[in-house]
């Protein structure tokens, strides 16, 4: 009598198939994680040269000798404080952007719950037209205007013309938000006895919190970096930050340690709050991108 044995399990060509996708799964995460530093590198490459150059004398900058190994020296941040403009150009900085992004939000988040809630396409691309055309092509029709309503020089004229930028940001930003929003919860609200504006003021607005933050976040950001605004309708007294480092420029030459110092401490604000920000920065971007 003859006993069949049972037909032997090939676990050979399994196991090498496993061992393949492992190993095109390692190779596919080092390309990943290649790429990212390599783009990692090439931003932080201006970021990382403007901070050593602010420990350096203008002979070391210049000198590739002392590119990374070099006597670092805090004289540049010395005369940045001391010469009296950095500071107030800061306090500038920061009224003309608090105040224009406070404004804009005022203006912007209920403009962008109608547009989204009730439809209103072709508002919406009004909105776009807005966020396209450069700002730079109204600085003379603004310094004109201005100027004959003798306001140029002064915070008005500066918030006035970051709300511009500001306004249709923000509007562009939350017209996605509001209508990524279930819009039952605003009829339940209303089914309770809320108005339009009421059910917008206590149940979208508290949603919309994380994409209203974003927004004023990236405006706020815009405001603090504008330049040309500031140059050309600020005086010496209301002049912001970026206006203050083009005073490190001169005809003859340029005080690199100076205005890269002045430059560092001008990116402060804007990293930490990247930095902190940054969960909540992500989730308001993301949160509008789906609906339902």
């Amino acid at each position: 009598m003859t006993v069949l044995s049972p037909n032997p399990t090939p676990t050979s060509a399994p196991s090498a198939g496993v061992r393949g996708h492992h190993r095109r799964r390692r190779t596919l995460n080092g390309l990943r994680l290649a790429g990212i530093a390599l783009v990692s590198a090439v931003f932080a490459a201006p970021l990382i040269w403007m901070v050593l150059a602010a420990f350096k004398t203008n002979v070391q900058i210049g000198n590739p000798a002392d590119a990374v190994v070099f006597t670092p020296t805090t004289q540049n941040f010395r005369n940045v404080v001391s010469e009296g403009v950095f500071l107030p150009a800061m306090l500038n900085s920061a009224i003309v952007g608090i105040v224009s992004t406070v404004l804009s939000a005022l203006i912007a988040v209920p403009a962008a719950w109608a547009i989204g809630r009730f439809a209103m396409q072709r508002a919406g691309n009004w909105v776009l037209i807005a966020r396209i055309i450069p700002a730079v092509s109204l600085l003379v029709p603004w310094y004109y205007l201005f100027a004959r309503l003798e306001m140029v020089g002064g915070y008005t004229v500066l918030v006035l013309s970051h709300m511009f930028v500001s306004v249709p940001l923000i509007t562009w930003i939350m017209i996605g938000f509001f209508s990524g929003l279930p819009a039952e919860l605003e009829e339940a609200g209303r089914v309770d006895g809320l108005s339009a504006f009421g059910a917008f003021r206590r149940i979208s607005l508290p949603l919309a919190a994380p994409g209203t933050a974003t927004a004023c976040v990236l405006a706020l950001v815009f405001s603090w970096n504008n330049f040309m605004f500031a140059l050309i309708l600020s005086d010496e007294s209301t002049k912001t930050l970026p206006v203050a480092l083009f005073n490190f420029m001169s005809y003859a030459s340029v005080d690199w340690g100076g205005l890269m110092a002045a430059s560092t401490l001008m990116s402060v604000p804007v990293i930490l709050a990247a930095v902190f920000g940054q969960r909540y920065l992500v989730a308001g971007l993301t949160a509008g991108a789906t609906k339902g």
